[in-house]
């Protein structure tokens, strides 16, 4: 019985060695050497070397000299990467219908215009850190404004960090929201804001 048991058992220590081990290391290594950044969680970092998000996680930016990413449901006040999801309500929920006629309204009091659907829609995962073109150039005056500059250098700024549809056809043109700020606070920072009284 055991010179039957025993190829059994040497067959699942051999696989589980080369495909639980050993595979995973290589694969890991090619990747770490091929594409450092992507293996590394395409990480920014600031001038000191600190790490101050990833390229592909969406950050809670409010302030007015910020393009603001999509809305997001991941967690309780959402933007929480440790907690991804949607808000998971249909398109007929009451609530839903209300957050997005606020927040239109609250867009619409910003300037003229159509609001883009990714303006008041969240993502899947809450975290999508891109915009449409549509979505940052409708912001382009709030920032201007707000750092007391032309629109037409955030504009810059916007169309420098768009990427285009994946061999032109797959996919939509898309912003990410920090590579956008960061070039802005490069290019233009804030103003202060003035105290209060």
């Amino acid at each position: 019985m055991f010179a039957q048991i025993r190829p059994a058992i040497v067959a699942t220590l051999f696989f589980t060695l080369l495909l639980g081990v050993i595979y995973p290391l290589v694969i890991t290594g090619i990747a770490h050497v091929a594409f450092p950044a992507q293996a590394g969680g395409s990480l920014i970092r600031d001038a000191k070397g600190e790490v101050i998000g990833s390229s592909l996680i969406a950050q809670n930016f409010a302030k007015p000299q910020y393009l603001h990413p999509r809305p997001s449901a991941a967690g309780n006040d959402g933007y929480d990467a440790s907690n991804s999801s949607g808000s998971n309500l249909g398109p007929l929920n009451p609530d839903l219908a209300k957050r997005i006629a606020k927040d239109t309204a609250g867009l619409q009091s910003e300037g003229p215009g159509p609001v883009p659907a990714d303006a008041v829609t969240t993502s899947g995962s809450g975290l999508d850190p891109d915009i449409s073109p549509a979505n940052a150039n409708r912001q382009a005056a709030r920032v201007a404004a707000a750092r007391g500059i032309p629109v037409g250098e955030v504009e810059r700024a916007i169309s420098a960090n768009t990427t285009g549809a994946w061999l032109g056809i797959f996919g939509q043109p898309h912003v990410n929201v920090l590579k956008t700020n960061l070039a802005l606070d490069a290019a233009a920072p804030a103003r202060p804001t003035p105290p209060a009284g």
